[in-house]
């Protein structure tokens, strides 16, 4: 990531800590509420809404994020979390294989990640993952999300518009169960 563009996502996390919009996305509430609190990480995580709540019900959280200024905002709002920043894009951060019963990606989209997370998945864990969609390097085209998860077993799929987003934007959404062989 430039250091221009770092520099607008940590005025955005620091913009938003002001705010206080720190709820967790629905999907993040309603898939986890139906699984046992295990290991989660969060990729991609901002300052850490998801992150923060997964570990207010119990899960053991790693949060993941490019953004200094997000982590540290993370860090004093959950010092129990295990926060790290780390340019995903440049792979500074190793996802280990079969470690994690859910992982979240949440408004981010980088191709190349879908695999080591499909693979740092449990068998039986899930992988929730929204993406904006829409053309360009940052947004998925229709289909592409759900394209990824060949051979899971998907347990919500959907494209539109989240109806949590001020903005309105068109998303894809999918929470997908590693299989278990």
């Amino acid at each position: 990531m430039s250091s221009s563009g770092l520099l607008e996502w940590d005025e955005r996390h620091r913009a938003a800590a002001e705010r206080d919009d720190a709820a967790p996305l629905p999907l993040v509430v309603e898939t986890a509420s139906e699984m046992k609190p295990g290991r989660a990480l969060d990729l991609a995580c901002g300052a850490g809404r998801n992150a923060l709540w997964l570990a207010e019900q119990g899960w053991s959280v790693t949060a993941v994020d490019g953004s200094p200024a997000a982590i540290e905002l993370l860090r004093q709002r959950g010092p129990h979390l295990d926060a790290h920043t780390a340019d995903l894009e440049k792979g500074e951060y190793v996802i280990e294989p079969s470690r994690w019963d859910l992982i979240v990606i949440s408004y981010y989209l980088q191709r190349d990640l879908f695999e080591p997370a499909k693979l740092g998945v449990i068998p039986g864990g899930v992988l929730l993952a929204i993406v904006l969609l829409g053309e360009g390097r940052f947004s998925a085209a229709p289909g592409e999300l759900r394209s990824y998860f060949c051979g899971w077993e998907i347990l919500h799929d959907r494209e539109g518009n989240p109806g949590d987003s001020p903005e309105h934007w068109a998303v894809a959404e999918i929470v997908a169960r590693r299989p278990f062989k």
